[in-house]
């Protein structure tokens, strides 16, 4: 559709947040790169992208993203390396509400570099498969893969290796603690566990598992200590990622939001369901806005 002014009607896509189940450092590589395994599951929350195409072939960021130039916004690249390769004249303004927060591990960039190249191939009609979007999305980082094809999943490797997963879709609070993890520290330090043994899917849907980063993040970062301590007075605690958010699963709604309830005035939260199909997925092409119930962090 087009306005009065025969200008493209902005689209709105939603850009999830994930959360790691579980993640083990199994080995690193000669490049430097550390071997993993994980478990990825989305949020029914998270960023939302809104972008229309433009003639002129300019790719126009509408809002600024504090702490990220426009030459680091991950959004920005992605549009840039979906127009170089496809060879389109077409153009985009840009426009991110940004609501996770950046060092949490919630994989915030990695998923708003997804939608852009999710969204685009729509808005542009370039007719790119996911596999594509995906082999695009590896160039950007290791995690936009999974939030490309949109299904939770066991993940090996960098994070690239994909098996997908069918998981409890339960309710996670998840707490944020006024901090942003620097991933590229956690994996430098010398204390990081580089060696945890290979399990199989079946061990961790039988057996769950940790997260070899969490005691270098809490031995780092008192403010996550602190989160998780709290925590896991009331349910099992973990980390996702390298990041700085700490969440625990329920079995209700009530149930997460009862404990959030409870929460110190200075640790912020908010609950979402686990999700194992992406709404990055759940939307059409014309498709509207993301949950406008669970749209800010808050507290309630």
């Amino acid at each position: 559709m087009r306005t009065a002014d025969g200008a493209a009607d902005f689209q709105t896509w939603p850009a999830p947040a994930k959360l790691n189940l579980m993640l083990r450092v199994v080995g690193r590589r000669a490049d430097g790169y550390h071997e993993l395994q994980t478990v990825f599951q989305f949020l029914d929350w998270g960023d939302e992208l809104r972008l229309r195409a433009r003639s002129d072939g300019r790719i126009h960021r509408l809002r600024e993203v504090s702490g990220i130039p426009v030459e680091q916004d991950l959004v920005v690249r992605a549009a840039r390396l979906l127009q170089e390769h496809s060879g389109t004249a077409l153009g985009a303004d840009l426009h991110l509400e940004k609501r996770i927060p950046l060092g949490g591990g919630l994989g915030g960039g990695s998923s708003d570099a997804a939608t852009a190249l999710v969204a685009l191939n729509v808005a542009w009609g370039l007719g790119y498969g996911l596999e594509e979007l995906a082999d695009f999305g590896l160039r950007l980082g290791a995690d936009v893969p999974v939030f490309v094809h949109g299904r939770a999943a066991w993940a090996e490797g960098v994070g690239e290796r994909l098996t997908p997963l069918e998981l409890p879709e339960r309710w996670n609070l998840v707490i944020v603690p006024p901090v942003a993890v620097s991933t590229a520290e956690v994996f430098q330090d010398p204390e990081l566990t580089r060696n945890s043994p290979l399990m199989t899917i079946a061990d961790f849907l039988s057996a769950g598992g940790g997260n070899d980063c969490e005691a270098v993040v809490r031995e780092r970062y008192p403010q996550v200590d602190r989160a998780l301590g709290w925590l896991a007075e009331h349910g099992e605690a973990r980390l996702t990622g390298t990041g700085a958010c700490v969440f625990a699963a329920f079995d209700t709604e009530t149930d997460a939001r009862a404990v959030l309830a409870k929460a110190p005035r200075d640790l912020r939260g908010f609950v979402a369901r686990g999700r194992n199909r992406s709404p990055l997925h759940e939307r059409g092409p014309a498709g509207g806005s993301a949950d406008e119930g669970s749209s800010a962090l808050r507290r309630e």
